[in-house]
């Protein structure tokens, strides 16, 4: 299984030409699956944070694609990342970042092979995709990498307190867990103060409220209506948090 995380755009032009670049490489070809391809624009730490929440959900056999690149044809390295046992091809700038740091074991290797008639703009078909799949398939020559100390960029592996994504409702994912956060948690953002529901039917419809969601991460809603609209609410906006008097 090779899962996709990009921010290509789902009805874009890009996707399918990085997945017919895979299935070109894959012997006895390949199962592929669209984690996200509306990742943060460009936004490497909002997607490192995003892609850290997402990945638990797979098996360690999965090789997860990740291509969130505005630095593309620069002198970033490819990277292949191994974090507690899951396989990671993307860019070296900080976009694998946080899961490597809040992993107990990783590997890390600059990939150093370079496709012949490699385009300067997308390295996520015709240098990742490649990489990806022969990693899958069980094939990728060690040849083809070198070991690395370190990751370039590493952002913290703290909670992110800024929104990380805002999905087709309007809802709000932030990049604090809230496992642990107290329901009398008080989310201050855009001068609005958003109280705790345990589910979207506890809050009145149109009341703008936080929970926690399913991949345990501080969510922004507002019931039946489109909270980021509602809030002018958009990616990057800061989050702080405070208790209810």
């Amino acid at each position: 299984m090779i899962v996709l995380f990009t921010d290509f755009g789902a009805d874009d032009i890009y996707v399918a030409q990085l997945k017919a670049a895979i299935l070109q490489h894959a012997p006895g070809g390949a199962t592929l699956l669209d984690l996200l391809h509306k990742a943060p624009n460009f936004n490497a730490k909002a997607s490192a944070h995003l892609l850290s929440a997402l990945q638990h959900q797979f098996p360690p056999s999965a090789v997860f694609l990740a291509v969130v690149d505005p630095g593309v044809g620069s002198s970033r390295d490819p990277i292949y990342l191994e974090a507690d046992g899951k396989r990671f091809i993307g860019p070296d700038n900080g976009l694998l970042s946080v899961i490597a740091a809040r992993a107990v074991e990783t590997k890390i290797h600059r990939i150093t092979w370079r496709p012949p008639g490699m385009s300067t703009s997308f390295h996520g078909r015709d240098l990742f995709a490649p990489i990806a799949a022969w990693l899958a398939g069980g094939i990728l020559s060690s040849e083809k990498m070198e070991e690395k100390s370190q990751l370039s960029i590493q952002f913290r592996p703290d909670d992110l307190a800024e929104v990380i994504y805002v999905d087709h409702y309007g809802n709000v994912l932030t990049g604090i867990r809230a496992q642990d956060l107290p329901s009398d948690t008080v989310v201050e953002i855009k001068k609005h103060r958003l109280i705790h529901s345990r589910i979207f039917a506890e809050a009145p419809v149109g009341h703008a409220f936080w929970y926690k969601n399913s991949l345990n991460l501080l969510e922004i809603a507002v019931n039946q209506d489109n909270a980021a609209k509602c809030l002018g609410i958009q990616i990057g906006d800061p989050i702080k948090l405070t208790k209810s008097k």
